[in-house]
């Protein structure tokens, strides 16, 4: 024997009640013994209770909707039975549509719907899809029979959630199955007292429906149809990634099912349970999938995972009990529930200091209120003595469980739990687990939830994979090489580096483009031309932070001066930052400080390589000198490419003014190139090493020695300027004269010596490491401690879009190997 049960979704239209009745023939045409449990149409039950409380309320338009619910019926049977053979059920339905109707004309009249009234009328639901789907059965040549579980099903008379006697349940179950052989047709989710009068068994109650007939019976197996897979790793609508579980224990059932995993209800396994059922979790709609197998022993062979599931409750609200005068008082906790007992407040989950100073426990926020008044009741006279604080209510929280008996044999697995959470930003603000290691739970802030399903679910059950999520703005030259660098990348970090570079956002000044299941790398140009809408800075930002996605990684990739100010919200918000804009980290001291602090606060990476030289690892470097102990006693940089380039060039037969007409034809200079050669970006680099090794200098602070003559700076145009140069060659060729006769060459030097921040045209010799370079190279020499008798020297280009790009591309990967 076998007992199927189909819920809502499966019969909710005529082509699934099509596909019920192919799958209860394909059961048939094998030989199998069947019985089969159904549920109301998908939406009745809820439609029929809107209906009750608007009767109840005097609104005389629940005849609407009671008419369309009367339709939607009479649609089915239009689409499932023969023109000649409708008549009959049409009839059926109608009386029970009419006898409804009587019920809730009562129901307007006395405005009055009380539990026992309430659970009458959801029975029609059951009700009227199992009569429906028995004559459809009929129709087609199969020997079925309705069967009213009311008749079958005794209970007690706790109206809502009855309580199921089953000792006289069984034996009348038993007695009915003996006198037919016909399928039988069961109406899931209702039964009656033992007067007779219609009981519910509560949400969920078809399946616990299906389990009371299958246990019984004695059935070999219990299947629950559905319109997902079977049980999920997590809820495929918050975790796009979750896949189905093969085979399950009762326990872990139990434990995801209670955390909001809405697949299968707690209760209905609990029949199952005492006989040792099977139950299968299978698709109405894709019925040869193998679905989820739950028994009392899962079967680990193919699930080599700590874990077994994640599951979630959205919406709970935390209470909060904490008080000096609880420490050491025998029978605090023992008053505080039996009062949420009496009163019927349910509690989810409890989690008590050790000090006994406090006890928090989650109940269902709508219950929040209430349990305000019975514990301030219950503790008045602690309240008022100051032993007990006041009662506190945090709203607005979710709770997550890993579930999983893999947990018993793995070790680290509440650390990564915690780890993961904390890398994300993720508060954590309770926590409990059982002895039986079996459930994890932890209380997180709500707008959280969507994000820690995902990080949790990434690194329990694709441990093997890394994922990172990216915002980049500024999709010019840098950003756009950017992006095909990660284009032809992309196999390569997902077969050997085992990581996944989602690109989720795209900005530049004229368009942006949030799109959460990524954008293309190969046509990131079309879909933003296509899909993008006007940009708008503050609303793209607040949209990051709305998704807030696990890992997310804001890519600056201008030089704009706007764009820094929401570094921090965004840091704030658990989100790295990458930027080679050199804005952020050469302003304000403070505001320079305050970033650090924030990103380490957080958790998170703020990370600027490329603000100094490229790709070349200047900072990095900084930055394993200083965590191991060295001091630094010097530095000195060439940390301009154009000006590597001028200099590099200015030689004897060549006009100063030709080299830099040169290095602007080439792209080397900005487009006026005075900004270049006014040493302002060079005080900006020199000035973030400074802070790098722990000099606070103020942008003020650095020196800049001028290297243009007077004329040329206050030349009004680019031309006049460029005259200015050719006028001033004198000038210019006697700095070269002047260092060629001591045997040296000209070098545009940034220095940091004893706290002091330099930049100047200086002359260096032969064995000066800067005498040899060449072309637009950059060099930085470093005097430390450990590095006194023969500096530290990182030498290589240091412009560029492609050598940036990579530097940005290289901080990306940092994070990915922060994650683990």
């Amino acid at each position: 024997m076998k007992v199927l049960k189909f819920g809502g979704t499966s019969v909710g239209t005529v082509d699934s009640i099509k596909q019920v009745i192919s799958i209860l023939e394909d059961n048939l045409a094998q030989g199998e013994r069947i019985a089969v449990v159904f549920s109301a149409m998908g939406g009745v039950t809820n439609r029929l209770i809107e209906i009750g409380r608007m009767a109840a309320a005097g609104n005389g338009e629940y005849l609407d909707l009671m008419k369309a619910v009367e339709e939607r019926h009479f649609t089915t049977i239009r689409g499932l039975i023969g023109v000649k053979s409708q008549s009959s059920t049409f009839a059926t339905v109608k009386g029970l549509v009419n006898e409804l109707e009587d019920l809730l004309r009562g129901v307007y009249l006395i405005r009055e719907l009380t539990p026992r009234t309430l659970d009458l009328i959801m029975s029609f639901g059951e009700r009227l899809s199992t009569t429906i789907i028995t004559e459809a059965l009929k129709h087609r040549g199969v020997a079925a029979e309705y069967c009213d579980a009311r008749l079958m099903v005794r209970t007690n008379a706790y109206f809502g959630m009855a309580e199921v006697d089953f000792a006289t349940t069984d034996r009348l179950i038993l007695e009915h199955f003996a006198k037919s052989s016909a399928l039988q047709c069961i109406t899931g989710f209702v039964s009656s007292t033992a007067d007779g009068i219609t009981t519910t068994l509560g949400r969920g109650g078809s399946d616990y429906t299906a389990s009371i007939f299958g246990a019984a019976l004695d059935a070999e197996v219990i299947e629950i149809w559905t319109d997902v897979d079977g049980m999920m790793t997590a809820d495929p609508r918050k975790v796009p990634n979750a896949f189905t579980i093969p085979s399950i224990s009762y326990a872990e059932a139990m434990e995801l099912s209670h955390f909001g995993a809405k697949v299968i209800y707690p209760p209905s396994l609990q029949p199952a349970f005492a006989k040792n059922i099977p139950l299968k979790v299978l698709n109405t709609f894709n019925r040869d999938f193998e679905g989820t197998l739950v028994s009392r022993t899962a079967n680990s062979k193919d699930y080599a995972y700590a874990i077994t599931g994640i599951s979630s409750i959205d919406d709970t609200a935390m209470v909060n009990v904490q008080g000096s005068g609880m420490i050491g008082v025998a029978g605090i906790s023992a008053r505080l529930f039996t009062a949420l007992s009496v009163n019927n407040i349910s509690v989810i989950l409890i989690s008590q200091a050790s000090s006994e100073h406090s006890i928090c426990f989650t109940i269902d926020p709508r219950n929040s209120d209430r349990a305000r008044e019975v514990l301030e009741k219950e503790f008045e006279a602690e309240i008022a003595t100051g032993d007990i604080d006041s009662i506190s209510i945090e709203k607005n929280v979710s709770i997550v469980a890993i579930v999983g008996e893999g947990m018993k044999k793995s070790t680290g697995v509440s650390g990564k739990l915690f780890s993961v959470l904390g890398k994300n930003g993720i508060n954590v603000i309770a926590t409990a687990q059982g002895s039986s290691e079996l459930n994890i739970s932890v209380v997180i802030s709500k707008n959280d939830l969507s994000k820690a399903l995902n990080a949790i679910h990434g690194v329990f059950f694709q441990s093997e994979t890394r994922s990172l999520n990216l915002f980049i703005v500024g999709v010019g030259l840098i950003g756009s090489t950017l992006l095909k660098q990660l284009c032809d990348q992309e196999k390569y970090l997902r077969t050997e580096k085992l990581l996944i570079v989602n690109v989720i956002g795209l900005s530049n000044t004229r368009r942006m483009l949030l799109y959460p299941e990524g954008v293309s790398l190969k046509d990131w140009r079309d879909q933003l031309a296509e899909q993008g809408v006007k940009t708008s800075l503050p609303a793209f930002v607040q949209r990051i932070k709305e998704l807030n996605l696990p890992n997310s990684v804001f890519v600056d990739c201008t030089s704009d001066k706007d764009i820094v100010r929401y570094y921090e919200t965004l840091l704030d918000a658990s989100i790295s930052v990458v930027t080679p804009n050199k804005v952020a980290n050469s302003g304000r001291y403070d505001e320079y400080l305050r970033l650090q602090r924030t990103a380490l606060q957080r958790g998170v990476k703020f990370l600027y390589e490329t603000n100094v030289g490229a790709g070349l690892p200047i900072i990095n470097t900084i930055q394993g000198l200083m965590a191991s102990g060295d001091k630094f006693l010097k530095i000195e940089a060439i940390v301009s490419g154009t000006l590597s380039y001028i200099f590099n060039n200015f030689k004897s037969g060549v006009r100063f003014v030709d080299v830099v007409r040169d290095a602007k034809a080439k792209g080397y200079t900005e487009p006026d190139p005075r900004d270049d050669l006014s040493g302002t970006d060079v005080a900006r680099k020199i000035l973030i090493l400074s802070r790098e090794v722990g000099v606070p200098l103020e942008p003020e602070d650095v020196s800049v020695a001028q290297l243009l003559p007077d004329n040329c700076l206050k030349a009004p145009s680019v031309e006049a300027f460029f005259a200015e140069l050719e006028a001033s060659n004198e000038y210019f060729e006697g700095l070269l004269a002047s260092a060629q006769a001591k045997g040296e060459v000209l070098r545009y030097i940034a220095t940091l010596e004893d706290g002091e921040a330099k930049v100047e045209l200086r002359t260096v010799g032969p064995q000066h490491p800067f005498y040899t370079l060449s072309g637009s190279d950059n060099i930085v020499s470093f005097t430390t401690e450990r590095y006194k008798d023969r500096p530290l020297v990182v030498k290589g280009p240091g412009a560029g879009a492609e050598v940036t790009a990579s530097g940005v591309f290289a901080d990306i990967m940092s994070i990915s190997s922060y994650l683990g």
